[in-house]
Parts: C-alpha cells; sequence; structure tokens
C-alpha cells in the first residue's frame, strides 16, 4: 500500500493536488513492492478519509525510518541487540538479516557459471523482507565461477577466430582451454555478477549496492569504521548491500590464523566474512545457504547421520564432521566455527539448504517465520530430548514392551505406583507451583 502525502513545505489544496498524488500512488506505474511516496508526519493529519485507501489509519504504533532527512513508515521490529534468540519463534523478530549464499548454492553443477533459477527465488525472498521493513545484506559467492564462463567464452571465441584464419575454415577442433587462474577470473567475473543482482532487485523496485572487502578492512581501525558507515548508510536508505571478499587481490588464507576473542575472527572465506559482518553491524539473524540441509552428527550420506535441529555449543564433541564441499574454500566445519563465534557476539544463526528444489523457493521466509528449517543455533540448552528424539524413544520403548510378557508387564506397572507414591510431596508441590503460576499470569 502507498501513501501518497505532501512533503514538508508544500502548500496542499485537498480537492487537487491529493487527488493527484492518491492515483499516482495507486496507479499501475507505481503501485508496486517496494515503491514509497515520502511524507512528512505533520501533513498525515491533512489528509481527508476520501483520499485514503482505507478509512481506520493508525500510526502511533508504526516505527518511522529516514532516507536523507525525510522520514517513511516501515514496520516495527526494532530490538535491543545484544543477546541471540533462545528459540525459533523469536525469529520473525529479527530486524537486520543476513543471508550469506554458499557456492554451491549460486554456481551451477558444473562450477562454471550460476544458478540463475536459485539466484532469482533468493533475490524475490530477500525482496519481500526488505519491503516488509527489515533490513538485509547479502554475503555471496559466486564472481570465481561467473568470471570463468566469462573467460572461458573469450578464450574460445579468440581460439575460433584465430583457427579460422589460419586454416581458412571456421571449424572448431581441438582447443585447449588453459587452466584459469582463480583471482583473474573473480576480477572478470566480480562486475558481471553485481549487475546481475541489479537487473534482479530493479524488478522489486529495490537498489543494491556491492562492497569488497579483505580481511584487513575490519582489522583497520580506520578502514573498519568507514565499512562500518558506510553498511549503517546504506541500511538507513533502504538499499541492499551485497558484500564480498575482494579475491582479485585477498592473499591465499592461512590456516588457524584466526585471532583470540569475541572481538576478532579472521576472514578467510565467505563464512568467516558473514560472521564477522554480523557481528560488526550488531545483527539479529545470520542464514547460512549451503548444499546440505543443515549440520549433521555425522558426515551426511553415511547410514546413521542425523540432522540436528537445535545446536548447542556445548555440543560439538558429538559432530563429526566430513570432507568439505565440491566448490568453495570452507565446508560444514567452517561454518560451524563462524556460526558459533556469531552466537557469541549476539548473532542468531540458521544453516540450510539453498539447493533443494522443493524449499529453495521459500527457504529463506521459512526461516524468518520460526518454522523448522535447517540447524538453529542457540546458546540455551534444551531442557530434554528434541521432540524426534523422544518419538524415536517411544517406538523403541513400545517394541520392548510388546516384548514382554504378562509378568513383567505388572512388575512395570507396580514399580511405577511405588515411584509415584514415594515421591507424593514433589509432585504435590511441583502442581501447587503450576497452579500458582498460572493464577499470576
Amino acid at each position: 500500500m502507498c501513501f501518497a502525502l505532501g512533503m514538508e513545505n508544500d502548500i496542499l489544496d485537498p480537492p487537487k493536488h491529493l487527488t493527484m498524488l492518491c492515483r499516482t500512488a495507486l496507479s499501475p506505474s507505481f503501485c508496486s513492492p517496494g515503491r514509497y511516496l515520502l511524507f512528512s508526519p505533520q501533513y498525515i493529519t491533512a489528509v481527508s478519509q476520501p483520499y485514503l485507501p482505507v478509512h481506520n489509519l493508525v500510526l502511533r504504533n508504526e516505527s518511522i525510518r529516514c532516507w536523507s532527512n525525510i522520514p517513511f513508515i516501515t514496520i516495527p521490529l526494532s530490538r535491543t541487540h545484544g543477546k541471540s534468540f533462545a528459540h525459533r519463534s523469536e525469529l520473525k523478530h529479527a530486524k537486520r538479516i543476513v543471508v550469506k549464499l554458499g557456492s554451491a548454492v549460486v554456481t551451477r553443477g558444473d562450477e562454471c557459471g550460476l544458478a540463475l533459477g536459485r539466484l532469482a527465488s533468493i533475490v524475490e525472498q530477500v525482496s519481500m523482507l526488505q519491503n516488509q521493513g527489515r533490513e538485509m545484506m547479502i554475503v555471496t559467492s559466486g564472481a570465481v565461477a561467473f568470471g570463468k564462463q566469462r573467460l572461458r567464452h573469450e578464450i574460445l571465441l579468440s581460439q575460433s577466430v584465430r583457427q579460422a584464419l589460419h586454416s581458412g575454415q571456421n571449424q572448431l577442433k581441438d582447443m585447449a582451454i588453459p587452466v584459469l587462474e582463480a583471482r583473474a577470473c573473480a576480477a572478470a567475473g566480480q562486475s558481471g555478477l553485481m549487475a546481475l543482482y541489479e537487473a534482479m532487485f530493479t524488478q522489486y523496485s529495490i537498489c543494491a549496492a556491492q562492497i569488497l572487502v579483505t580481511n584487513l578492512d575490519f582489522h583497520d581501525e580506520q578502514k573498519r569504521r568507514n565499512l562500518n558507515g558506510t553498511l549503517h548508510e546504506l541500511l538507513r536508505m533502504n538499499i541492499v548491500p551485497i558484500i564480498n571478499t575482494n579475491d582479485a587481490v585477498v592473499p591465499p588464507p592461512e590456516p588457524n590464523s584466526d585471532l583470540q576473542g569475541v572481538n576478532v575472527i579472521s576472514v578467510k572465506d565467505n563464512d568467516s566474512l558473514a560472521a564477522r559482518l554480523a557481528v560488526e553491524m550488531k545483527t539479529d539473524l545470520l542464514i547460512v545457504l549451503s548444499d546440505v540441509e543443515g549440520l549433521f552428527d555425522s558426515p551426511p550420506g553415511s547410514d546413521d547421520a542425523k540432522l540436528i535441529d537445535i545446536f548447542y555449543p556445548g555440543d560439538q564433541q558429538s559432530v563429526t564432521f566430513g570432507t568439505k564441499s565440491r566448490v568453495g574454500m570452507g565446508g560444514m566445519e567452517a561454518k560451524v566455527k563462524a556460526a558459533l563465534w556469531a552466537l557469541q557476539g549476539g548473532t542468531s544463526v540458521v544453516i540450510a539448504n539453498g539447493t533443494h528444489p522443493k524449499i529453495s523457493g521459500h527457504v529463506i521466509t521459512d526461516i524468518v517465520e520460526g518454522k523448522k528449517v535447517g540447524t538453529f543455533f542457540s546458546e540455551v540448552k534444551p531442557a530434554g530430548p528434541t521432540v524426534e528424539q523422544q518419538g524415536e524413544m517411544a517406538r523403541a520403548g513400545g517394541r520392548a514392551l510388546a516384548a514382554l510378557q504378562p509378568e513383567q508387564r505388572a512388575e512395570i506397572i507396580y514399580h511405577l505406583a511405588d515411584l509415584l507414591t514415594d515421591q507424593r510431596e514433589e509432585i504435590l508441590l511441583a502442581n501447587k507451583k503450576d497452579l500458582e503460576e498460572a493464577e499470576s499470569k
């Protein structure tokens, strides 16, 4: 919905100007997601009911954002940062969100070129959340793959022309493509990748901006302040920042180069970049999209591998990591380390699958709605077994009970009765406490 109201210094003639402004706001060329006419709060009361699409306009609960010095309305989603969400249901309150797209998500299976369908779906979901009033940021891979595609095309075209001039025939014979250096591919693909994002976001009337960073931009205090200020200004203007490591100049990562402490993490890949950015910008939620459903207790694909619904930092010893992804520099172990670092900094994290055709079209919005997708990282240790674990235990117990003799089942029932009698006082005390809490609420 668009509200067409005058600027602070305008002299409005309701029968004329307001009719014109409201018609503009409701016209097909303007009335699309993300399009707004700007207004001054002083003129909210100047609009009479016949000119508004709805008659009951309540603004006291709305929050005000500004583009330059001009305020406009968005959804009230603000919260105090400093502590991560304890439960999935709280994710719907996330105001500032970072979406990290892994190499396997944005590239095709042949590792040369981009998966345009998945990218279009991701852009649509990010645009939907942005138009709800949230502040969205994207950490993306894909520049190397896109550059490799472009450079291969140029090499093939060049070789084809040379061969045609040499032989007089425009025939492609066994032409060997040289090994392409990753930095050159990144340099060639960065502009094309950003142009693609801009074209896609334009369909939703959203502006995007590119920021290339290296590890030095976070460790140098002046560069860090500049980066922080730039990102905040872009978010203030309702622009989606698209961040990537500057792979054309970044040095190769050093193993085990992370410094100690919650305020420092080395940017070695886009996983660590997303975590550092999330904490630096006091982000509410970090969504890490990969080519697996989430974190498993053992390498995915093994017979006994089980998806972990909620991961508590103290459970690290119970996870066995497999090999890294077919593309990219990290792997699930790198993602978990980055996620735990971000969680320690006050940002909630969800790792989920961004490639599955049945869920990729709504995976981001499902996560924000609090649905059970991927692995949710929480600092609150679960009070007991998950629902899935309880179901498995119930099934196993049912099979065991079915195999018992009647005398054995009777003995179990007598034992339970004795336990109830022995713990009578504790049970009544707990019931009394529950009743008192219920009455007070």
